[in-house]
């Protein structure tokens, strides 16, 4: 298993790293999400998007967006913790962070051939999807697992406490 380390992404050298697994003709599948406790479902949904394509490459929302999305105390690990443990994951090839509100700007950038989010999202609802379709690209929404959330893993703590 290679070093999470160097499987944390910027900038300044994601394009180079897309660039280089696609003229190897490796196929691109792109995720995004918080990320925030890592549980079954992300590690579930992550394996079976890593099936879609050869290299798995996740936009992981930075701590600013969390919070404009998630409220104000979120979210609970910093992004450095979540893009490290996401890293170490073997089935992730790539974490890169970003800020905005959606992944859109990182989607329309590395023009990745799949698009994935889970099973709570319909195909037409993917910030990205018509974009990706458009390049000649496939979108997937994947099986939700019910049970696994962030926020229930939350409430449970907070309850116990």
């Amino acid at each position: 298993m290679r070093n999470p380390d160097s499987k944390l992404l910027n900038r300044a050298n994601v394009v180079e790293v897309i660039s280089s697994w696609k003229q190897q003709g490796l196929r691109i599948v792109f995720t995004n999400g918080c990320f925030d406790i890592l549980h079954e479902g992300h590690v579930r949904y992550l394996n079976e998007a890593s099936r879609l394509g050869d290299r798995l490459l996740i936009g992981l929302n930075g701590d600013a967006s969390v919070t404009r999305l998630k409220g104000p105390e979120r979210p609970i690990n910093p992004q450095e913790s979540r893009a490290y443990v996401l890293a170490g994951l073997e089935c992730v090839d790539a974490v890169i962070l970003f800020d905005e509100d959606t992944p859109l700007q990182l989607i329309q950038l590395l023009e990745p051939e799949v698009l994935v989010k889970g099973g709570d999202w319909a195909v037409q609802q993917i910030v990205g999807s018509e974009f990706v379709i458009q390049k000649g690209g496939q979108v997937f929404s994947l099986p939700f697992y019910n049970g696994f959330s962030t926020s229930s893993i939350e409430a449970k703590i907070k309850n116990k406490s």
